[in-house]
């Protein structure tokens, strides 16, 4: 590895010292459908972020408070501490459109209809409200 490509790692290594995010790939929904529950969570305090999702009626909303739990064991593994009430906050959550298989559903006369089934990978971001301010 190069001298520019070394100091470039190093200083990417750094700054990911100080981001606290989860990622979650290829969840078999349409990203449309992940959005709706990822509106709902974004700027919110955690545990707040936590009940909305555990008592939400949509399917997303469990694989979205997972993927909360996992970014908050990721501040706490980094910060070697547990996180208080009131401390973290969903900083930013996005999700992205993932691979869409293509399919065939038979028609009348003989005709077929293409199905779409898409998938998203969405990530969250966690911190805290004094490190969202600088």
């Amino acid at each position: 590895m190069g001298q520019r490509k070394r100091l470039s790692a190093d200083a990417r290594k750094e700054a990911n010292k100080t981001i606290y995010f989860a990622k979650l790939s290829n969840i078999p929904s349409s990203p449309r459908k992940m959005r709706l529950v990822a509106d709902m969570v974004r700027g919110m305090e955690v545990n707040r972020a936590l009940g909305v999702l555990k008592f939400s009626n949509k399917e997303a909303a469990a694989r979205v408070e997972k993927l909360l739990r996992s970014a908050i064991a990721n501040w706490e593994q980094k910060n070697e501490r547990k996180a208080e009430d009131g401390e973290l906050f969903v900083t930013k959550i996005f999700v992205d459109e993932g691979v869409t298989l293509k399919r065939m559903r038979p028609r009348a006369q003989g005709r077929g209809a293409r199905i779409r089934k898409r998938s998203n990978h969405v990530t969250l971001f966690v911190d805290t409200l004094n490190s969202k301010q600088n």
